[in-house]
């Protein structure tokens, strides 16, 4: 178990969580530690907190002393001396004209180091430069290119809201932002609305989109019908911060746009509200049926067909195929006759039929004649056409 106390090395940055070293600071006080850059100064932003073994991601590093006075005069000396490094490194960035814009430039603590923040479209070839503020500033030069967000953050200024923004107050990293949360939280899509200072999508536009994604989902879309209070109309428009929406009812002979919570209202089930006070109606079940043993029912047949089931059949064999009209006559004829009984009665029995391939296609007649005059000869003057009786049939051969 570890005391850990969080520290900020400059305004609104990351959060580091150092070991108290049996040091007893609180919120706001100034400390001396040991970094990757170097000896530095920070202020701590939490009070002191117990953290188990396990939870400490890697071997924290002490803190070295509580800052006194003459480190504070320290500190405040470098920041003066910032002021001055910037404006000479810009007149070397002339007299170069390197395509490049110096932002803010930080000196370490111990003033071993002086790093310099710039930003630039693509790469750029400043080891002239760091040469040259080498020789004039007698120290270790370090030059780092950052985006345009860092840029705003370092510099500060105001948001379209009017207050300072975010990224110089509190925030200490920036969270992704894409067009889409503009889309769902119905935002303009004009550029110059939803684009902070530093020409990129607001961040504030990630404080609300977890609010915006899961109210959506139990909202309707927009085109579907809804049960209000006053009948079924259509959504046109929904409100998620208020959780309402808007719909067109039909009154009369004309539309008119009524606005509901959506609590108050419910969705259609296959095109008709589900029932909310129905009671449930008990299905009776039928008595049980006793088992009765089936006899055998005897239909007798007709001796003779009545004359009307006659004429019927009669008209229904004029409108029937040949095939039909065969299979109607046989069922009405029953099975054929066998074979003359023998002496003791008994019939001979039936040799076995060999069923024709009902698939197999007729043998297809032979064509009579030819269709090509000049082969079967000259034509039949009777069976000619008067177009073409008198001419003669083409001679063969040559």
């Amino acid at each position: 178990m570890a005391m850990v106390v969080k520290v900020r090395f400059r305004r609104a940055s990351k959060l580091y969580d150092f070991d108290a070293n049996g040091l007893e600071v609180s919120t706001g006080s100034y400390i001396v530690t040991e970094t990757v850059r170097g000896m530095e100064i920070g202020e701590c932003m939490g009070d002191l907190r117990e953290v188990q073994n396990d939870q400490m991601i890697a071997p924290l590093k002490p803190i070295l002393r509580i800052a006194t006075q003459e480190d504070l005069n320290i500190q405040r000396e470098n920041e003066e001396r910032e002021k001055q490094a910037l404006e000479t490194a810009e007149l070397k960035v002339q007299e170069l004209k390197l395509d490049m814009k110096l932002v803010d430039v930080e000196f370490a603590f111990d003033r071993s180091k002086i790093t310099f923040y710039f930003t630039a479209d693509g790469r750029v070839d400043f080891r002239i430069l760091v040469k040259n503020l080498a020789s004039v500033f007698k120290t270790r030069i370090e030059l780092r290119q950052i985006g345009v967000r860092d840029e705003a953050k370092m510099l500060g200024g105001l948001g379209p809201c009017g207050r300072p923004i975010c990224c110089r107050q509190f925030l200490a990293d920036f969270q992704p932002v894409s067009i889409k949360m503009a889309t769902e939280q119905n935002l303009s899509l004009n550029p110059t609305k939803i684009s902070g200072i530093c020409d990129r999508l607001m961040c504030c536009l990630k404080y609300e989109q977890d609010h915006y994604e899961s109210t959506r989902k139990r909202m309707p879309k927009i085109g579907r019908e809804l049960m209000t209070p006053d009948g079924i109309g259509v959504i046109t428009a929904i409100n998620v911060l208020s959780e309402t929406v808007t719909v067109r009812l039909t009154v009369g002979d004309s539309f008119e746009n009524r606005v509901y919570a959506i609590d108050d209202c419910q969705r259609l089930d296959g095109g008709r509200p589900a029932p909310k006070d129905v009671e449930p109606v008990e299905e009776k079940k039928a008595p049980p049926v006793e088992a009765v043993a089936a006899e055998p029912v005897m239909e007798a047949a007709p001796e003779t067909e009545p004359e009307e089931d006659r004429d019927d059949e009669a008209d229904t064999e004029k409108n029937e195929s040949g095939r039909a009209k065969r299979k109607r006559r046989h069922n009405r004829r029953g099975p054929r006759p066998k074979g003359p009984a023998g002496e003791n009665g008994e019939r001979p029995p039936e040799p076995p039929r060999s069923e024709p391939n009902r698939h197999k296609r007729p043998p297809r007649k032979p064509r009579q004649g030819n269709r090509n005059p000049g082969r079967e000869g000259p034509k039949n003057q009777e069976n000619v056409r008067p177009a073409e009786q008198g001419r003669k049939a083409p001679e063969l051969g040559g």
